[in-house]
């Protein structure tokens, strides 16, 4: 595991995201000082209630991520339904509308993998349930650029499916209960 000091947190859900999430993000404290860029699965027909959800939950500040937006500390960014949200090494976030990853777009792959690039060691990446693969390239990604896996456990997921494929991909990953990855993330 990285003993770099954390300078962002990505978080790839897709079936059971609201619920996963909702044990996590307003757990965090006011003075938490790490961006969080997140991707979930939504339909790309529909306008996502995500940010607005979380922003009403939460002590930190919560939005929909916007094209070329510089990336503010201590700030949760969800991607668009219908674009891939990338991290680009300027720590700015891009919006891509390129093909769809494993059927999906935003494509947890896409926004983990670029972020892996950008912030190297200094990354967490963490996967929660999901009824697919999206998720698990990606975060052997952030694992091969040195950061920090953490995987939400699957016999505690609402789909096992895609924590189940990232440790398949990761298996040196931390898989924790939800509750977990709020205390490790408050901690770091």
């Amino acid at each position: 595991m990285s003993k770099v000091q954390p300078r962002a947190v990505v978080i790839g859900a897709s079936a059971g995201a609201l619920e996963a999430l909702s044990a996590i993000l307003p757990a965090l404290p006011a003075s938490f000082s790490l961006p969080i860029m997140v991707v979930v699965h939504v339909p790309p027909d529909k306008h996502s209630l995500m940010a607005e959800l979380f922003q009403a939950k939460c002590r930190i500040a919560v939005r929909e991520a916007e094209d070329k937006e510089p990336i503010e500390g201590g700030t949760v960014y969800f991607a668009p339904p219908d674009y891939h949200l990338l991290v680009e090494s300027d720590a700015c976030l891009a919006l891509s509308t390129d093909a769809p990853v494993l059927f999906s777009r935003p494509s947890i792959d896409v926004l983990f993998e670029s972020a892996a690039d950008a912030y190297g060691p200094a990354l967490i990446g963490i996967v929660l349930t999901g009824a697919n693969q999206d998720g698990a390239r990606g975060l052997r990604a952030v694992v091969d650029a040195g950061g920090t896996a953490l995987v939400q456990d699957p016999a505690n997921a609402f789909a096992g499916a895609m924590p189940e494929a990232a440790i398949d991909l990761c298996p040196d990953a931390l898989v924790r209960p939800l509750a977990d990855i709020a205390i490790f993330l408050q901690e770091v």
